[in-house]
């Protein structure tokens, strides 16, 4: 596992980033990038991450650190000011969302992250707007790993419970059959019970071929599923490693697990 900074509140230079291997390019990959909000605020302030093909990969840190705001500016959704975003070594900083979605790119938000007035079945449409072509065979996969949603396709999206309307969420950024899927807090405001649910699809989604990168404020459970993890602290990264070695280092226990486990 790497340090990678200082805690809140220490001034540190800016450490040396994480070596990827020459011959093995990165299908994500972000360097030192700062995005803000407002002119002049930065709230990424330096961010590198890398995901390769098939990992999961999962970002935790403490309120206001950045998290969710990296996922959006990789979606084109948050203006990036400096820094580079590759996807399969192709450069993507700045490219709009729809764009990215035709490259592959999917997108789950924590919050409105489906269309409650419209039934399971035409949010998943909405999904293939692009190519509309696609949806009976991208519905078969789909309702593969989600049977619930083929057996209430005619349900109304908004008369779903949290972990249901998560899994239509997942279903829809599915559609477009992307390699990298980013997943927002996926089981934020959930109960146990439907988090453990949510976790295990993901893991189920991942076992499938794509890419996933996600933030989540279960920083125990997120740590115990997978491959590789980043600590953000301030819009910087704080610490990297595997799942593994950050759910047991004592400075990020001390630092971070202890209140992000009871957030």
């Amino acid at each position: 596992m790497s340090e990678q900074a200082a805690p809140s509140g220490a001034v540190t230079p800016d450490p040396p980033h994480t070596e990827v291997p020459p011959h093995k390019v990165p299908l994500l990959n972000a360097i030192d990038v700062e995005a803000g909000y407002f002119p002049g605020v930065n709230i990424l302030n330096g961010m590198t991450l890398h995901a390769q093909e098939g990992e999961l990969v999962g970002i935790i840190g403490p309120n206001g650190a950045g998290k969710s705001t990296f996922l959006k500016a990789v979606f084109g959704l948050v203006g990036v000011r400096s820094g580079t975003m590759a996807l399969h070594g192709h450069d993507i900083t700045g490219l709009r969302a729809d764009e990215l979605v035709r490259r592959g790119v999917g997108f789950v938000p924590q919050t409105n992250n489906v269309f409650p007035s419209l039934t399971i079945e035409e949010n998943l449409q909405m999904g293939v707007y692009q190519e509309p072509k696609k949806f009976p065979e991208r519905f078969e996969m789909v309702t593969t790993l989600f049977p619930m949603l083929g057996e209430r396709r005619k349900q109304r999206a908004g008369s779903l419970s949290g972990g249901e309307r998560q899994m239509v969420a997942m279903s829809r950024a599915l559609m477009m059959s992307p390699g990298l899927l980013l997943l927002d807090e996926p089981s934020a405001g959930l109960s146990p019970a439907l988090q453990d649910e949510v976790f295990l699809r993901v893991k189920e989604i991942n076992a499938t071929g794509v890419t996933i990168v996600m933030v989540e404020q279960n920083a125990r459970r997120c740590l115990q599923i997978v491959d590789r993890g980043y600590v953000l602290d301030q819009g910087r990264n704080a610490y990297e490693g595997t799942g593994r070695e950050l759910a047991n280092d004592p400075k990020v226990i001390e630092l971070y697990l202890g209140s992000l486990s009871q957030a």
